[in-house]
């Protein structure tokens, strides 16, 4: 990873707390200097997703083949399905001068956070107010079986566990309110460094 004075976001937390609905609006604030690392994935493509912009959707065989060759940053196995981070994707954004916006899972998060290599990290842990909340958010998706939306609650109930190895903790009750919280705490940042 590069070494300019632009630092990395990482947005965070359990599957259905708006990360992604975040990431969109965060992104469109030009004085954040954002840029979205688009993960890769192996799921498949929800509606309203769009390849490039939300993830680059590959196969298995060519994700596994990524790994062998040490292109990730970080990636985990979530719900039977792989994500990372490509590390060009985030040298390019640094090299253009950007604060590079992450999305990634808890796994991930543990990932970047050992290889960071001098560079600055800012962190967000998202969450619902309650697990209640959290399910009925994963059931209006309505794009994965009942299985599924146990296997994703299971998983909250343990990476909500993990959530003070962040910098700051956003419960998003209300999206308008959460994004502003974030992007004041990453102006301030910002100012900081100057």
């Amino acid at each position: 990873m590069s070494k300019k004075n632009n630092f990395v976001v990482i947005i965070s937390g359990p599957s259905g707390v708006g990360k992604g609905t975040i990431r969109k609006k965060l992104i469109n604030i030009k004085e954040l200097n954002l840029g979205f690392s688009v993960s890769y994935t192996t799921r498949k493509i929800r509606k309203n997703e769009i390849p490039g912009v939300d993830y680059y959707f590959v196969d298995r065989k060519s994700f596994e083949n990524a790994i062998r060759n040490n292109e990730f940053l970080e990636y985990a196995e979530f719900v039977g399905n792989y994500y990372g981070t490509s590390k060009r994707v985030v040298d390019d954004l640094l090299s253009k001068e950007k604060n590079v916006l992450l999305e990634i899972e808890i796994e991930g998060f543990k990932q970047v956070m050992k290889k960071s290599d001098g560079i600055d990290i800012l962190s967000f842990f998202i969450m619902t107010p309650n697990l209640d909340e959290l399910k009925s958010r994963i059931r209006k998706r309505s794009s994965e079986d009942e299985k599924t939306v146990k296997n994703r609650l299971f998983r909250a109930k343990e990476e909500i566990k993990y959530k003070n190895n962040f910098n700051y903790i956003i419960v998003n009750n209300n999206l308008d309110d959460s994004v502003n919280k974030i992007a004041h705490i990453i102006q301030e940042y910002i100012a900081s460094r100057n």
